[in-house]
């Protein structure tokens, strides 16, 4: 059973790599946002789906890796990575920014996402996550609408 919850929670050995692991996990999360990005449901119950599996897993790979949120578990950054352009209106630049902003905010942890990685278990693995998907999904929400508003306006 370790090695699955290996398999799952480290996104298939993305984790493991000695290279920004996070990074990767969420570069994983984009893979997975272009195949399902188009189809509003399936985006959902994936989101969903990933954020499940990690709230069920990450606790045991904590322990099974005996580190608390060890750099190997990255599932929270593919989730939190298809949480951060969910529902952004779609183009390259709001992903490649959607991507820098989530990674900033994932290492930076501002307030309340320090906080709730303080949390145990899958809870704080999963949940500073979340909150750093949720400031960026502001911030492209807002840059999302504003910018073919500008780009369309004659100023």
């Amino acid at each position: 059973m370790s090695r699955k919850i290996k398999i799952i929670t480290s996104f298939f050995y993305l984790g493991h790599s000695p290279f920004m692991p996070g990074t990767l996990g969420s570069l994983a999360g984009l893979v997975i946002y272009y195949l399902v990005k188009d189809r509003d449901v399936l985006y959902a119950f994936t989101v969903l789906f990933l954020f499940g599996l990690g709230v069920l897993f990450a606790g045991e790979a904590e322990k099974i890796y005996k580190r608390k949120d060890a750099s190997m578990i990255v599932i929270d950054e593919a989730c939190g990575m298809l949480l951060a352009l969910f529902f952004v209106p779609y183009n390259l630049f709001l992903v490649v920014l959607g991507f820098f902003l989530f990674r900033i905010f994932d290492i930076l942890k501002p307030p309340p996402a320090k906080t709730m990685e303080k949390l145990t278990g899958s809870m704080g693995i999963m949940f500073d996550d979340i909150v750093a998907a949720m400031y960026t999904n502001f911030i492209l929400q807002i840059i999302g609408r504003v910018i073919p508003y500008v780009q369309s306006s004659r100023l």
